[in-house]
């Protein structure tokens, strides 16, 4: 993905305001509502386990950088395409090929796992699962040519979307849900590349093909619902701009249910900025309501995970917790759905 903010650009948020109480002369710390396990039973909500999806996000890592055209990526591929078979009512395989900002010919899979295929009414639920090439944003130059593990970068979206699988073999939701793995998202244009004029449209290569050539002809869904950097420690996720833009009401969906589920102190109730990310291009070409929960840090130069890009994208900055908390709200939305 790759963040359209200028460096000079003031962050403007929407802020919602914050109760707060004392104790014993001092602030006392936020808490969010707990989870309503009752209502969840009664709606045959799923439970979320982070301790899975956080197994689905070590089994990724374990196997290397999934650059594209390495043993590594088919080796990725090959996994991914194992589980959701494992899983999922059908599996399809999309190969397809793209140029890279270098001029490299790259060999893609987007692996589609599709459940309750009967059902017209549909929504998607991605993540992109090769991981960058470049560590172009790692603090030692030396690293910039250097492929990452990309555990949070990719590998934390796609384990969720795993363990949310596993959970819909075991209870159907009421409508139909394509999990949909996008290929060659991260081997955009690098800092110590020359930029053109398309250097945007380097980006996000899987889901640009996808969005013009979907896995079923004339394919449609309600809306979409994109991962991207899900699984660090203390992460949060505003509300992406373009997200906003294309799909204000699942938006506001997402986070009143966040916020009703307990989870208010990651999903913060504040607009964010725009992230050039596969939800613009599905956006664009697909025409289907699609936003990005993606973490945004705005302490960060770029406004992204503080190991964005770097060779600390590893599986020791993944937290149980934060993978726990997305999958739960992002199962709530699916399940909720009739």
């Amino acid at each position: 993905m790759f963040s359209i903010k200028k460096y000079n650009t003031l962050f403007l948020f929407m802020l919602l305001v914050a109760f707060t109480s004392c104790e014993n002369g001092k602030k006392a710390q936020k808490k969010t509502k707990q989870i309503d396990q009752t209502e969840i039973l009664d709606l045959q909500i799923p439970i979320f386990n982070g301790d899975s999806a956080f197994a689905y996000v070590a089994a990724q890592t374990v196997l290397g950088p999934r650059v594209p055209n390495t043993k590594a990526h088919k080796r990725g591929a090959d996994y991914l395409i194992e589980k959701l078979k494992q899983y999922a009512d059908t599996v399809v395989v999309q190969e397809f090929q793209a140029w890279a900002f270098d001029g490299t010919l790259l060999n893609g899979k987007n692996i589609v796992g599709s459940f309750n295929t009967e059902k017209k009414k549909r929504v998607f639920l991605s993540s992109h699962w090769d991981s960058r090439p470049f560590a172009d944003h790692d603090p030692d130059e030396a690293n910039h040519h250097t492929p990452i593990d990309g555990a949070n970068d990719g590998a934390s979206g796609v384990g969720v979307l795993i363990e949310m699988a596993r959970l819909m073999q075991i209870e159907r939701p009421e409508i139909g849900v394509d999990i949909i793995l996008f290929d060659l998202e991260d081997y955009g244009t690098p800092e110590f590349a020359t930029r053109t004029s398309n250097s945007e449209e380097t980006w996000g290569l899987g889901s640009q093909y996808w969005a013009l050539n979907p896995h079923v002809l004339d394919y449609t869904a309600q809306y979409g619902i994109l991962l991207d950097m899900v699984g660090a420690k203390d992460a949060v996720f505003r509300r992406e701009n373009f997200s906003i833009k294309y799909a204000p009401q699942i938006v506001k969906k997402v986070w009143k249910i966040a916020a009703n589920a307990g989870y208010g102190d990651y999903f913060l109730m504040e607009n964010g900025f725009s992230v050039l990310d596969d939800h613009y291009f599905i956006n664009r070409n697909a025409n289907i309501p699609t936003i990005d929960i993606i973490q945004h840090n705005s302490n960060s130069e770029f406004g992204f995970y503080e190991h964005w890009h770097t060779l600390k994208d590893n599986l020791e900055n993944i937290d149980k917790e934060t993978l726990k908390a997305v999958g739960q709200v992002v199962t709530e939305v699916v399940y909720r759905e009739r």
